[in-house]
């Protein structure tokens, strides 16, 4: 892998606090650009399936899961698979240009999505955002590319998805706080974060992006298409489709799923926890707010993420990756198994792990058999599968919600079977049953977990994960041959 000319060399075995000192200053500004980035993204992505779907939100849009599986769909094809072809653009004219575009783009996207409420002018509104997501992508992680060599690769992107996380770990409190104001604040907040991005390209010189610096952008189209045709390239993206198909239901189905099962009261009152990590409009007691719950995701990457990197770095990629699926996918199962807290908190974690052994290996490898002067078309690809596993899982996920999951349409289920009442909304549909059988909010709550099961939906996606780590294992004896043991 090339690098730029103040990358320091790293020398065989040299310590993960040497690797990380020969880490130049365009890497480092990338990287916090890609924290503002992130801290201003999952303040609106840990909350948008709450303000999209759920039933009893205060002020939401209270479409049905299915509908929040359509808008899922499309965002996942604007923002993942945009970056097959705006990766090659990055390579063609610069990654600080490519970021700048980006930027103006994803604002706008936020305001559109804080002032419109009806179905198709609101899926604009995240299509926009998606596309600045997807531009501002390959900008970043190609002059990541240009930055790292193969021996310090492994704790660059390690220390690249520690940053990742501070802000996806701000993002949660600050949407919590944002939308105490107004949901339109949430997203209006999130535009002025991210635009401090365009004072950041200001901090550093562009490192040169390696790739042809020519040509109109019909060809760089035509050179965008031409190199996906690899056979490794695509058994890859299709293994790893699935794992992202699994992965992301944490954070599309698990914040409807806390919401609308896990009981964190005893967590609550054990820990003596502050008020500002309560969700207050819960009608079962104070609980732990869902943002807080998965927000131990990114906790535990912070921690952990360089470390493991480090101590993985001498294990092949593919194997990491193999390792991480299996782990993700028994944590997705532990996170759903039950409606206590505590277990819930513990699959996430078990979640983490998996997360960390797995998603930075995807792009660190692309990154190392990425041709030169075509690192920013192959991070580009690395979001293809995000793409299809996020998009086909959005649609899946939508109808195995709204019939196995959505608290309020099991709620209407129960009524017209039991007692023949129909014609209720499903804001009500709870209260509603409340109310004729003569129950508080968590007995009936537990009523409808005894009667229908749904942590049931969870056994399918992690079986689609485990699927996706036999065939990552079968991959990594096949490219064995052809990449050597070291990649």
């Amino acid at each position: 892998m090339s690098s730029s000319s103040d990358t320091l060399p790293v020398k065989d075995n040299q310590s993960m606090f040497a690797q990380m000192g020969s880490l130049s200053r365009p890497f480092w500004m990338v990287n916090i650009m890609e924290m503002f980035e992130r801290l201003a993204y999952y303040g609106v992505r840990v909350v948008i399936p709450i303000y999209i779907a759920q039933a009893d939100s205060i002020g939401g849009l209270h479409f049905s899961q299915t509908d929040k599986g359509v808008i899922f769909l499309w965002w996942a094809l604007f923002q993942s698979l945009t970056p097959m072809f705006s990766g090659g653009f990055a390579d063609r004219y610069g990654y600080k240009k490519t970021i700048a575009v980006s930027v103006f783009i994803k604002v706008l996207g936020y305001v559109l999505m804080a002032t419109q409420r009806e179905f198709y002018p609101f899926l604009i509104g995240c299509c926009v955002l998606a596309l600045g997501t997807a531009i501002f992508k390959p900008g970043v992680q190609g002059t990541m590319c240009q930055s790292l060599t193969k021996k310090n690769s492994s704790v660059g992107w390690g220390t690249f998805y520690m940053l990742v996380n501070i802000g996806g770990f701000l993002g949660p409190p600050l949407a919590h706080y944002l939308y105490g104001i107004s949901w339109p604040a949430v997203f209006y907040g999130c535009a002025a974060i991210v635009s401090l991005n365009l004072l950041m390209l200001f901090t550093y010189k562009d490192p040169p992006a390696g790739g042809e610096q020519t040509g109109n952008m019909f060809d760089v189209f035509i050179i965008t298409i031409k190199n996906i045709f690899n056979l490794r390239l695509i058994v890859f993206i299709l293994i790893m489709s699935g794992f992202w198909l699994m992965f992301m239901q944490l954070f599309d189905m698990l914040p409807n799923f806390i919401v609308d099962w896990v009981d964190s009261s005893k967590l609550v009152a054990d820990l003596n926890l502050p008020e500002w990590m309560l969700q207050h409009n819960s009608t079962r007691g104070p609980q732990l707010s869902q943002e807080w719950m998965i927000n131990i995701n990114p906790g535990l990457i912070i921690l952990l993420v360089v470390l493991l990197n480090y101590l993985v770095s001498r294990m092949r990629r593919v194997n990491s990756i193999f390792w991480g699926i299996t782990i993700s996918s028994v944590g997705l199962v532990l996170a759903g198994f039950t409606n206590v807290g505590l277990f819930c908190l513990a699959g996430i974690l078990v979640f983490s792990v998996g997360e960390m052994l797995s998603s930075p290996k995807m792009n660190e490898y692309l990154g190392v058999i990425a041709p030169d002067g075509k690192k920013g078309l192959y991070m580009g690809y690395a979001n293809i599968p995000q793409g299809i596993g996020w998009g086909v899982g959005s649609i899946f996920a939508g109808h195995v919600y709204e019939k196995m999951g959505d608290k309020a349409n099991l709620a209407l289920d129960y009524l017209s079977n039991n007692f023949s009442i129909t014609g209720i909304e499903r804001p009500e549909a709870m209260n509603k049953l409340m109310e004729v059988t003569g129950m508080n909010a968590i007995d009936a709550t537990q009523l409808l977990w005894d009667a229908y099961d749904p942590y049931k939906l969870w056994y399918q996606f992690a079986a689609i994960g485990v699927a996706s780590a036999v065939a990552m294992l079968a991959y990594s004896v096949w490219v064995k041959k052809y990449e050597g043991s070291d990649i």
